[in-house]
């Protein structure tokens, strides 16, 4: 490894000049060459690289960076100041120059939370232990979200980016655990089920209302853990020693006695507020949050109104089945009760049972559900929940969470809800672009216009050649090598085996081939250029190449997907579904193929992460990521131009290999030479010129990759 050579501020000075643009911005850079010139010859080789990679991205951020960098080292080792500068470039990316700026001006702030970053946990780590965690308890199944603090609105709980209250992060791991646990135990022992904002409103003092009612609270739903998570609660009782909330008043715990008894209720902690308020309350925990009675509301209103429409509706369903084939047609409707039976092992003290004209009758799991959510609300299932609902009396999709319209979600100013975000690689920083490309899967407008037909009929010779050679894929064996018996000597371990040998080695005994025929287990992805260069005969080509191949793969059985990808800009990065991987060749896949049309740009390594992220989903031994394009990665009106594009691209399907999918291109630009050896491999990509060539193409790599 060559060892950086210590440069004088003459030498630094043209480097800071270019970068900068000097000639430009006229920005003096004598000081910063003068102050990197008395840097050891590695710090100056860090900082100018890192300078140098910053300017690719905004020269200001870059310029404020080499300013800071003499302080920099002085307090922070280069991994953390390479943390720093790319969380600066983040920020830039996310939210604009002076938010960036700040970051890198602010370092004394970055250096502290970085600390804490060291030994607490991160909520984008934890998030994916924490929800299974939490909707493996019982009652509603709740969300896991990051916020800006820790609390629950009912439906959801909320936890800050970053935990980091004890200097062990196993210990803030257990803090996020105790805060889910907590949170969970409000909305499942029924803090809610009372009028607490009423309640608090009308209070002289709501503040400290409110605070005496959450440390009662706690207590209450400190016993309901204790008896639910006997192991989390003693967790939860160590984290507060070392938190120092141990300690409480002396009677305290006389005070809230009743509160730890089974049968106690938000009501018992409301009503013991008028004794403890004025008295000295225990602190209360991190993990305990805050409460925000109006969320609640807000939620809990709208749950209401909606589970109650979805009890009547389906009490209907249940009353329409079981009146199906009656006689007496013009009986009065039967009257739906709720039966209670005792049980303390759940927290309502009872078990359920619908009974329809005092008899018992079954409970479908999704009408379970929602009575176990009314009860956890109300504490019963009132009268009024019981009734069937009428003719036109509810649309069930009024209540149903509003979903955007697939043919209006790019209308207006962008926006990103429900759309999937990946990053992207910039190879001038030689780092990732985090949440930078809004990708958003569309349906393809289908043409029933005999599309399909005509392709057969017009290649009716070259298909059915098609099909016997992938006939002949599906029937043929495989050729197994060094086995430890078979039907023929591997010539190549029999070699190895006598070198081995006259060396005094021991020989391997895998001295024979077999022919062995696998069950086949492959997942096929086409990805297609749909963008505007292709309007015309290539879309006609594409079009009728993704019939042949659809007919052919039929015949083998094989899993197959195909998706269409446009776009312009990383904001609008399109893919379109043509087939899914569950769905079969029929008739409106035909004029999905038909509908295909011509687009905007070539964004590939969004489509890339996209389609092989949905490959990774689907169980298969052999995963193929095969894309039909005709021209190179480019994108307008930002910088997704040439090599840019090229490195992107590349470094995509780099990701998609580590993942065990085998990529392969297929197109019709004659210059693709240039660029699909350095994104693909050498062997990984095919150049034809008429549409005959590319089933042909595709069935060479099938029995490469599959045979």
């Amino acid at each position: 490894m060559t060892r950086p050579t210590q440069l004088t501020a003459d030498q630094i000075l043209p480097l800071l000049d270019d970068w900068f643009e000097v000639e430009f911005t006229f920005r003096n850079t004598a000081v910063l060459a003068a102050a990197l010139a008395q840097m050891s010859a590695g710090e100056q080789a860090f900082v100018l690289d890192w300078t140098r990679r910053i300017a690719s991205t905004h020269v200001e951020i870059a310029f404020q960076f080499v300013e800071q960098s003499t302080r920099a080292l002085s307090l922070m080792d280069e991994h953390m100041i390479e943390a720093w500068v790319l969380h600066a470039m983040d920020i830039y990316d996310r939210s604009g120059l002076y938010p960036g700026l700040k970051v890198i001006r602010e370092i004394d702030l970055f250096v502290r939370q970085g600390r804490e970053r060291a030994s607490g946990c991160v909520f984008e780590e934890e998030v994916g232990v924490l929800l299974p965690f939490v909707q493996g308890l019982s009652g509603r199944k709740l969300k896991v979200e990051q916020g800006d603090y820790t609390y629950t609105d009912s439906e959801a709980i909320f936890l800050p980016a970053v935990m980091a209250h004890l200097p062990d992060k196993q210990d803030n791991f257990k803090l996020y655990k105790a805060a889910v646990a907590h949170l969970w135990a409000q909305a499942r022992f029924g803090t809610f089920r009372i009028d607490l904002e009423q309640y608090i409103a009308a209070h002289p003092t709501p503040k400290l209302a409110l605070r005496c009612f959450h440390a009662l609270e706690s207590v209450r739903l400190d016993a309901c853990i204790a008896r639910e998570l006997p192991g989390l609660y003693r967790e939860m009782g160590e984290l507060r020693k070392k938190l120092g909330d141990a300690d409480v008043p002396e009677d305290w715990s006389t005070v809230t006695a009743e509160l730890t008894r089974q049968e106690a209720s938000a009501a018992d902690s409301l009503r013991l507020v008028g004794k403890v308020i004025g008295s000295r309350l225990p602190a209360l925990s991190c993990y305990q949050g805050r409460l925000k009675l109006a969320d609640v509301a807000a939620v809990l209103e709208n749950r209401l109104q909606r589970e109650q429409a979805q009890l009547r509706v389906a009490l209907k369903l249940i009353e329409d089945e079981l009146n199906e084939g009656r006689e007496d047609e013009d009986a009065p409707p039967g009257k739906f009760e709720v039966d209670k039976k005792p049980d303390m092992s759940v927290p309502e003290g009872f078990q359920i049972e619908l009974m329809l004209d005092g008899k018992s009758i079954p409970i479908p799991d999704d009408v379970k559900g929602t009575m176990t959510s009314i009860l956890q609300d109300l504490g019963d299932v009132p009268d009024e929940y019981l009734v069937p609902a009428g003719a036109g009396e509810y649309e069930l999709k009024d209540y149903e969470e509003k979903r955007l319209d697939p043919e209006d979600v790019w209308g207006g100013t962008y926006h990103e809800e429900g759309a999937f975000i990946y990053q992207e690689w910039d190879f001038r920083r030689k780092h990732y672009r985090k949440n930078w490309c809004v990708v958003r899967e569309l349906p393809v407008k289908p043409s029933h216009d005999g599309f399909a037909g005509r392709v057969v009929t017009k290649y009716r010779r070259l298909l059915g050649s098609l099909r016997k050679t992938f006939e002949a894929m599906r029937d043929e064996d495989r050729l197994l090598k060094r086995q430890v018996y078979g039907d023929g000597v591997d010539i190549d371990a029999f070699v190895e085996a006598w070198a081995d040998a006259h060396v005094g080695l021991e020989m391997s005994d895998r001295l024979f081939t077999r022919m062995h025929r696998d069950e086949r287990n492959i997942a096929v992805m086409f990805m297609v250029d749909m963008s505007g260069s292709t309007k015309g005969w290539v879309n006609e080509a594409e079009r009728e190449a993704l019939v042949l191949m659809a007919e052919s793969l039929e015949t083998l059985g094989d899993r197959y997907a195909i998706y269409g990808f446009t776009g312009s800009s990383r904001k609008r990065c399109e893919i379109y579904r043509i087939k899914t991987f569950d769905e079969s060749y029929d008739d409106e896949v035909k004029a999905r193929i038909s509908g295909i049309e011509a687009g905007d740009y070539t964004r590939m390594g969004a489509a890339i992460r996209h389609l092989s992220q949905l490959l990774r989903e689907v169980e298969a031994r052999t995963k193929l990521l095969i894309t039909l394009s005709d021209g190179k990665p480019e994108d307008y009106p930002d910088q997704y131009r040439g090599e840019y594009g090229v490195e992107d691209t590349r470094q995509a399907l780099y990701e998609a290999h580590r993942d065990g999918i085998h990529a392969f291109c297929i197109t019709i630009d004659e210059e693709g030479q240039d660029y699909l050896p350095h994104m693909y491999g050498a062997a990984n990509y095919a150049v034809v010129k008429d549409v005959e060539k590319l089933p042909l193409k595709v069935s060479d790599i099938y029995k490469r990759i599959t045979s």
